[in-house]
């Protein structure tokens, strides 16, 4: 379907779109990225390395897209992932909730979340709830607390981010908080987009950089920039620090940043429900490979010990099926729904959802497959070099 005034046919529009509408310092902070950004490259070009084995007769007429990723039943092998303060409009992560709940899939709710974990479970019950290793251990059990009250159907122990944030093409100014005095700083960069500033200006609420569900419910959580630095002044969990957290929480745990074998193995040892295999999306140590070079080996490393999921890159169903078909169980998308609600809110959303799920079926129907589950690494063509960590 061509792109029209309401819709988009890909998401490389949705980016573009996302680009016209948002100030210029929002829409760096969704495209992100660190240091030269070869990593952020790297997550999108390789899965344009590889090839498919496609057939010509026999194809299925109907193709099922679907699965579970700890024990949430998904329509498509898609979920959206966590990204904190996602006040790039008005009703932020309700409008992410609402759009994954009509699409029939699950979606990741940050700690750094703008919108209270109650209002985002109303909106979508298939919600997993991430955590940051930050605080002491009484502050990590009350926010455990508070997701298992809401509802949260697992937990995505968030681990690779090494506080990296330099960028060569420039980190955007964000305020820690939106007073008068900041909107008249930024009002040259916002008066160019009219459009976004009359969204709030209708809703009649200003941006929200505030991050409720570190705090008691109905309190008024610390700025994002507070709640970071109390992250930054954390010391790192250990394995066994890990093992607490996944015994504390009791429900289904998902280890998100491995990139390496061994991390993999440990986290099966320690009792985790899942993994995902991340860079965090190339904002970490850049030069780590993309995210889809190091999913061969992990998935091997682990066998059917646990689920695999992939995040990193993906910007097409045919992206899904290429990791499904290395070992992925499903993948984790960012950037993707983020450009979506920026150009179009919670429609936004749907609308990519939509573009993944129709490329999925593109792919599946070429590969001659009536199913996600029957895709092996067979139907994929990977030249030589192109895995890593293995």
């Amino acid at each position: 379907m061509a792109s029209t005034r309401k819709w988009f046919e890909t998401v490389e529009e949705a980016r573009r779109r996302a680009k016209k509408r948002v100030p210029k310092p929002v829409y760096l902070a969704l495209l992100a990225g660190t240091e030269e950004g070869r990593t952020l490259a790297d997550n999108v070009a390789a899965f344009g390395e590889l090839g498919w084995r496609p057939r010509i007769a026999d194809l299925p007429a109907i193709r099922d897209q679907s699965t579970t990723v700890m024990g949430q039943e998904l329509s498509l092998p898609v979920i959206l992932s966590p990204t904190g303060v996602q006040a790039v409009h008005p009703d932020g992560e309700v409008a992410v909730a609402r759009a994954a709940a009509a699409a029939g899939t699950a979606m990741g709710l940050s700690s750094f979340a703008s919108k209270p974990i109650e209002e985002v479970i109303a909106a979508n019950p298939k919600t997993f709830f991430q955590a940051y290793w930050m605080g002491g251990r009484d502050d990590i059990l009350a926010r455990l607390d508070r997701a298992k009250r809401a509802g949260a159907q697992g937990l995505i122990v968030t681990l690779d981010w090494t506080f990296a944030h330099r960028r060569d093409w420039g980190s955007p100014t964000l305020p820690d908080k939106v007073d008068l005095k900041t909107m008249v700083a930024f009002a040259p960069s916002v008066v160019t987009r009219p459009r976004w500033l009359a969204a709030f200006l209708r809703s009649g609420r200003l941006p929200d950089l505030t991050t409720p569900n570190l705090a008691d419910v109905g309190s008024r959580g610390p700025t994002f920039f507070g709640a970071y630095g109390q992250w930054m002044g954390t010391p790192p969990p250990t394995w066994a620090d890990l093992a607490w957290l996944r015994e504390q929480w009791g429900g289904p745990v998902l280890i998100k940043g491995v990139m390496h074998p061994d991390d993999a193995r440990r986290a099966v040892d320690i009792g985790a429900s899942a993994i995902s295999v991340s860079n965090h999306g190339g904002n970490n140590l850049d030069s780590t490979p993309a995210s889809i070079r190091a999913l061969p080996g992990i998935a091997k490393a682990v066998g059917n010990q646990i689920e695999v999921v992939l995040d990193g890159g993906v910007r097409r169903g045919s992206d899904v099926v290429k990791a499904v078909a290395l070992g992925a169980r499903a993948v984790m998308v960012g950037r993707p729904y983020l450009w979506g609600m920026a150009a179009g809110g919670e429609t936004g959303v749907v609308n990519v959802l939509e573009i993944l799920r129709g490329g999925i079926d593109s792919a599946l129907l070429g590969l001659g497959k009536s199913s996600i589950h029957d895709l092996t690494p067979e139907d994929i063509l990977v030249p030589d070099g192109f895995t890593r960590g293995m």
